[in-house]
């Protein structure tokens, strides 16, 4: 149902933000994804139509947010445009497509495997620390997943410090995965400067624990 309204509130950090309606009865949240930017990125005040949906029970969502008076999908598409711009941004962005750090994810983790095989035959890993990686790891994705599901409904969110933590101990690989899959905390370079750091200080102590460990049985 097609509706006009006006920016009520935009996070540009968190890339969602409200718009209010006269013919809604609660605000509207809406995506900077489904916002179309050809005259800028949302800001307060701004008119807009919209498309209003009802998906699960978690209020009302705008789809196609357009400021007043742009043309509509189908009169811009009859305007010439470079063809290599679209494709490429789609492309960027696409769900679950690895992003360029997909050969560095993939030596620290053959390094993180390397280093867990050596703890294993030097006996230099209780068993115990072996068994709780993978519940680790699902449970880093969960809070990726639980994290993003707050960010769209404007709810209370996992701290940062707390995903960098879980990446540190040892949730590092399911943390990567998550930003890919579900395209979130991976445009922000600061969080993902600090998060390459945890995988270093994680390889880095695990591997200086094993050489501790393994140090008598070498000697």
């Amino acid at each position: 149902m097609q509706r006009i309204g006006t920016v009520q509130r935009f996070d540009p950090d968190r890339g969602f933000g409200f718009l209010h309606s006269p013919q809604s009865p609660a605000d509207v949240f809406f995506h900077v994804r489904d916002f179309d930017r050809r005259q800028g990125p949302p800001r307060v005040g701004l008119a807009v139509t919209f498309e209003e949906i009802h998906v699960g029970g978690k209020g009302p969502r705008a789809m196609a947010v357009r400021p007043v008076g742009q043309a509509s999908a189908s009169t811009a598409s009859r305007t010439p445009r470079p063809a290599i711009a679209p494709a490429a941004r789609d492309t960027r962005h696409a769900p679950g497509t690895p992003s360029a750090s997909l050969p560095l994810f993939l030596a620290a983790l053959a390094l993180e495997l390397a280093l867990l095989a050596t703890g294993v035959v030097r006996a230099a890993l209780p068993a115990m620390a072996l068994a709780l990686l993978p519940a680790l790891n699902l449970v880093t994705f969960w809070l990726y997943w639980h994290d993003k599901d707050a960010a769209q409904r404007g709810a209370w969110r996992v701290q940062e410090n707390t995903l960098h933590m879980l990446s540190l101990a040892g949730g590092w690989p399911a943390a990567w995965w998550a930003q890919q899959l579900l395209r979130h905390k991976s445009r922000k370079p600061a969080f993902r400067h600090t998060y390459w750091a945890t995988v270093v200080g994680h390889l880095v102590l695990l591997a200086g624990w094993i050489a501790a460990r393994a140090w008598p049985v070498l000697a």
